[in-house]
């Protein structure tokens, strides 16, 4: 069978090819330390939990609309003037099958055949794949690692061209968990008013924030911003709600239709019970969230002080989010036996039973990724293997 040139062209998530490999092991009886994939490691707070059983007892089991059901939506409304001081209107906002969703119908519905998205590196995995499919042409601009790994207006100015339809910004990011300042963005913003470039801003670690840092959504900065920019989120990271898959974009009305359009003719609604859990999360106590980021950020400080303690291994302290993007380079090149982080990575998932995930699908054949979403005790011997492992290489 001869397949579609779109699919042809994917490359494969290598997160969930090295969290597959993982269980794989682990379900062979090995005892591995899984630090790849990019979930929380607590459940669903309570009453989450109890907002969900409520709707499927009240029969909240049916379709909804394809763009989410109106109670959600206002309580999406009531988040973005709380948190953002945003103001949007229903026709504003559109539900989605998790934030990954949310960027798949904003491609679809925004992208001609060889229009240019302008992608910072390093990049969530999927942002340049999800351009691709659209028929788009992802323009990848290096954030440099002495620059927090964040673009300058500069180097943004120098990528656009008269394709450029878009800037995509993760902030915080995944993978390296580096936080724009509101004067970084408004520079950044700047260019893309002058262009006319549109604003895809990724906020989905809004709430996972450690420092004295705060987020800024660029579409709070001023109104000609505020026109230009689509927000996406969702209550996958902040909640520990991976699976329930809600997440959710606002923007401008007529982009967000199209968008809605798309939806009606492919997954229709998100799940009905996983919208009203959504509801409960949104609009609900934030201490569980709370506990979440008080263990994050020990597990944050113990794994950046460990891993800067590795010989040939640096990295920053991430602003949020729940990775650490770990430079191992110098490391690569005291051993000699491994040419990129990826044989590196494999060796180390062989050998020590450790799984992390190589930058090259970020855009780096310098890093690799761990995530610290996981016990302290998971960390500590994770981090035990690995310096072993390097020591052992070296």
């Amino acid at each position: 069978m001869k397949l579609s040139k779109r699919v042809q062209q994917l490359a494969p998530s290598p997160t969930l090819a090295i969290t597959a490999k993982a269980k794989a092991l682990k379900q062979a009886g090995h005892d591995v330390i899984g630090l790849g994939a990019g979930e929380p490691d607590f459940n669903t707070p309570v009453h989450i939990l109890q907002a969900a059983e409520e709707a499927m007892h009240k029969g909240l089991t049916k379709y909804t609309p394809s763009s989410g059901v109106v109670e959600l939506k206002q309580a999406i409304i009531e988040k973005f003037k709380r948190d953002n001081g945003l103001t949007y209107e229903p026709n504003q906002i559109i539900v989605t099958v998790g934030a990954k969703h949310a960027l798949y119908n904003l491609f679809q519905a925004l992208l001609d055949e060889g229009d240019e998205v302008i992608v910072p590196a390093p990049y969530w995995v999927s942002y340049l794949e999800q351009v691709k499919l659209a028929g788009g042409v992802p323009v990848v601009v290096e954030g440099k690692e002495e620059n927090q790994f964040k673009i300058t207006p500069a180097q943004l100015e120098a990528a656009v061209t008269d394709r450029t339809k878009a800037l995509l910004l993760n902030s915080p990011s995944n993978p390296t968990g580096m936080l724009y300042t509101a004067e970084e963005l408004r520079a950044i913003g700047e260019v893309c008013v002058k262009h006319d470039i549109l604003v895809v801003s990724d906020e989905i670690y809004e709430h996972l924030i450690y420092g004295d840092e705060k987020h800024v959504s660029i579409a709070s900065l001023s109104d000609e911003l505020y026109q230009r920019t689509v927000i996406i989120n969702g209550v996958s990271k902040t909640y520990s709600m991976t699976g329930w898959r809600i997440g959710y974009a606002a923007g401008p009305a007529e982009l967000i239709k199209a968008m809605s359009g798309l939806s009606d003719h492919s997954t229709s609604n998100p799940t009905s019970i996983a919208q009203y859990a959504a509801i409960a999360a949104l609009q609900g106590t934030h201490e569980p969230v709370a506990e979440m980021k008080r263990a994050f950020k020990e597990r944050r400080d113990y794994v950046v002080r460990r891993v800067n303690e590795i010989p040939g291994f640096h990295c920053q302290m991430p602003a949020g989010a729940f990775y650490a993007f770990i430079n191992i380079r110098e490391a690569l090149n005291q051993s000699g036996k491994y040419a990129n982080p990826d044989e590196w990575s494999a060796a180390l998932l062989e050998k020590a039973l450790v799984a992390v995930v190589p930058g090259s699908g970020f855009g780096s054949n310098d890093h690799i990724r761990i995530s610290y979403a996981t016990s302290m005790e998971q960390l500590e011997q994770a981090l035990d293997r690995i310096e072993k492992f390097v020591k052992d290489q070296a």
